[in-house]
C-alpha cells in the first residue's frame, strides 16, 4: 500500500542560531512570526539576511524560526555554484566540513566557517505514516512524482520520522524544475529494489552489464 506524499518547494533560507542572530539585529532584536510552515512549529520570519561568498551575493534571504543551535544556510547546487562555494549534500544539521560565508544583517555582519549545505531530499511523516509506508527513519526510498510530459523517479530520498512531522517531501528549487506538474504536485514511494540497494549499487550493475 502506498499514499500520495505532497511534494513541497523549499526555496534558499536560513535557520539561524540566537547568539548569532543577536550579532546580525542587535542584542535586543527578536524573531517576528509572519507565517507558518507546513511543518509543525516552523515558521517564516519577517526578518531577512543577505549572504556573500567568494563570487557572488543573495539579498533578502528569508529566515525560518525558531532559533537552531547552530546557523545554516540551505541553497540549491545552483545557487552554490552563483555563490563560489562547493555545493554538499547533506541532511539538515549535518554540517561539519562544509563551507562558510558571510551574512550580513541591519545591524551587523559575521563570518561562518561551515554551516551552507544543499539539503538531501527527504520526506517528514509520523510514526504512523512510516508504518504503513513499511519504511523506517532515516531510509532510502525512491518516489515517483506525479507530472505530465516530464515525469520522473528521484532517488536516494531520506525518509525522516518524528511524532510533530506532517507528511510531506521537500525538494529545492533544482529539483522542482526538473519535473512538470499542477498546482499540487505529489509523488509515490515505489519499490524497485530489495532493501539496502542504492542508485550506486545499481550503476555498476549495469555497467557491468547484469540486469535487474
Amino acid at each position: 500500500m502506498s499514499v500520495k506524499i505532497p511534494i513541497e518547494t523549499s526555496a534558499r533560507h536560513i535557520h539561524v542560531s540566537e547568539e548569532d542572530f543577536k550579532v546580525l539585529f542587535g542584542p535586543d532584536a527578536e524573531l517576528h512570526y509572519t507565517k507558518e510552515l507546513s511543518q509543525p512549529g516552523q515558521y517564516l520570519c519577517e526578518e531577512r539576511l543577505t549572504v556573500r561568498g567568494p563570487k557572488g551575493i543573495f539579498e533578502n534571504i528569508a529566515i525560518l524560526g525558531p532559533f537552531r543551535k547552530e546557523t545554516q544556510v540551505e541553497l540549491s547546487l545552483t545557487d552554490t555554484r552563483k555563490l563560489g562555494v562547493q555545493g554538499i549534500i547533506r541532511q539538515s544539521g549535518d554540517t561539519k566540513g562544509t563551507p562558510g560565508c558571510r551574512l550580513i544583517g541591519p545591524h551587523g555582519q559575521l563570518d561562518i566557517d561551515h554551516g551552507v549545505i544543499v539539503a538531501k531530499r527527504h520526506i517528514h511523516m509520523t510514526p504512523d505514516d512510516a508504518l504503513i509506508l513499511r519504511v523506517k527513519d532515516n531510509d532510502e526510498v525512491f518516489v515517483l512524482t506525479k507530472s505530465y510530459g516530464r515525469a520522473l523517479i528521484y532517488a536516494d530520498v531520506v525518509v525522516r520520522v518524528n511524532r510533530d512531522f506532517r507528511l510531506a517531501m521537500h525538494v529545492d528549487t533544482d529539483e522542482a524544475n526538473a519535473f512538470s506538474s499542477d498546482a499540487e504536485p505529489y509523488g509515490v514511494i515505489v519499490k524497485l529494489f530489495d532493501d539496502n540497494y542504492n542508485t550506486d549499487m545499481w550503476i555498476e550493475e549495469v555497467l557491468s552489464g547484469i540486469h535487474r
